[in-house]
């Protein structure tokens, strides 16, 4: 690992705060930077056990946000999130410390690793990034990592490693991956998504293209899609390394002999160039994650990682918190968690539990950001359908206001049975008097829609205790 302390950002810089320190984005960051001996501070607006670890890291956490909290800092990370009239942020700008977004902070980490992989593509980011840490973890390979979701080997959503090799989610969100210095640059997949920034597909292409161009090392694509091989003609004309994976044997990687059952462990022979390199077996279901885990292979192979590594990682690979995420199955009903929150990722995740062979599969869904429900709303209209029944929250606009006069009633009008109820509980409350035995319950999106998860578990558990 290179030297993080000389870089122009953090030079002569002692003392950084982070506004929006409970942030999952956040946290790897705030671990990398106080290893290296940097006095780190922060601020959230919600007790989280992000920020409960934090604490018992040493790190002072505010909870109200206030301008005060910046005092005596030389560097102020901010978060996407953080609106403009955030007192902390006012602060910073008016002050002379300067103030970089989250991205920023990430890109000048990725700086000091001479091998940094960064896992990009509109959906499937987190489970790849997480396969790829878990084959380099069983391998000895010893890598930092920032990973957009919970992974048990490494207790979080990150870790510091000793190694020259770093593995973070490269987020195509406001061009957020073009500030990264990747060795290799991993792309799953280029759709329709943050139409309100990009505008078109063509523009989406286009900054995947300059993503790609990036790379120092390799960069490695899925060579069955169509967008994602538009997206690497620049790099491949410059005469990057590229290395194509996929379903079809044109590919560099593939997998060959597929023993697919839904809902259970698959197997399958891992094909580079032709020649049979590993037998892979995989605990999660999904004939994506066969793919992902392809992709995974191929990354970790760039980095130092052997066949017999990419066998034992994904052996031992149980899948991350929020992906598909088995919360309670103690009732007669099943309930799931997953943060699938465009219309791509919920046709998989649907489509995927539809085969699982569970007697009715609902859908309880939290549209994320007025701008994406109204500009795929169609999309979100024909994914959710795939459900047998639809239970809709209130849009959660996040950084944005509804100028887009768009809401949820507008996605029931078009979609069958369905309802929209604005508090969680409530939800709770109608799915649990409504599923049926035999039924599969799954929240989706990537608000906090997981709440609703957890609330409709504690009244199963309290259901059943009062049975006894």
């Amino acid at each position: 690992m290179g030297d993080i302390v000389s870089s122009c950002l953090l030079k002569d810089k002692k003392h950084i705060h982070f506004i929006g320190i409970g942030g999952s984005g956040m946290f790897p960051i705030v671990q990398i930077l106080k290893s290296k001996g940097f006095y780190i501070t922060g601020s959230d607006n919600n007790e989280t056990e992000t920020v409960k670890i934090e604490r018992a890291m040493g790190i002072p956490v505010y909870m109200e946000q206030r301008a005060e909290n910046i005092e005596g800092a030389d560097l102020i990370v901010y978060t996407a999130a953080i609106m403009a009239d955030n007192p902390e942020l006012i602060a910073a700008k008016n002050g002379k410390a300067p103030a970089v977004e989250r991205s920023v902070m990430l890109g000048e980490v990725s700086r000091a690793f001479s091998k940094t992989v960064g896992v990009s593509g509109t959906h499937g980011k987190t489970t790849t990034t997480a396969m790829i840490t878990q084959i380099l973890l069983d391998a000895g390979i010893d890598p930092s990592v920032v990973l957009g979701g919970k992974l048990k080997s490494i207790g979080g959503s990150g870790r510091v490693g000793n190694g020259d090799v770093f593995v973070c989610e490269a987020c195509e969100f406001v061009d957020t991956f073009l500030k990264l210095h990747p060795y290799v640059s991993l792309i799953l997949n280029v759709d329709e998504d943050h139409l309100d920034y990009f505008g078109s597909i063509e523009n989406i292409i286009g900054s995947f293209g300059k993503f790609a161009m990036l790379a120092t090392g390799s960069v490695i694509v899925n060579g069955d899609d169509e967008n994602s091989v538009k997206a690497v003609e620049e790099a491949k004309n410059a005469g990057k390394k590229i290395i194509t994976f996929g379903w079809s044997e044109n590919n560099d990687y593939y997998p060959a002999d597929i023993e697919y059952k839904a809902g259970e462990k698959s197997c399958y022979t891992l094909m580079k160039s032709g020649e049979k390199i590993a037998k892979i077996s995989l605990n999660i279901p999904g004939k994506h994650n066969i793919l992902n885990s392809v992709a995974a292979c191929a990354a970790a192979g760039e980095v130092g990682a052997t066949p017999e590594d990419f066998v034992t990682g994904l052996g031992n690979f149980y899948g991350t918190k929020r992906r598909f995420e088995i919360v309670s199955n103690e009732s007669d009903i099943t309930v799931a968690d997953d943060y699938a929150h465009n219309p791509k990722e919920l046709e998989v995740t649907l489509g995927m539990a539809k085969e699982l062979g569970y007697n009715k599969v609902w859908a309880v869904f939290q549209p994320f950001t007025f701008s994406r429900t109204k500009i795929l709303f169609d999309g979100f209209v024909k994914a959710l359908s795939i459900a047998d029944r639809v239970v809709m929250s209130e849009i959660m606009g996040s950084r944005e206001k509804n100028t887009y006069n768009i809401y949820s009633e507008d996605l029931r009008k078009k979609i069958p049975g369905s309802v929209v109820i604005p508090e969680f509980e409530k939800i709770a409350d109608y799915v649990l008097e409504n599923a049926e035995k035999g039924d599969l319950v799954i929240t989706l999106g990537c608000g906090d829609i997981y709440k609703c998860a957890d609330i409709m578990k504690r009244k199963i558990s309290e259901k059943k205790n009062a049975s006894k």
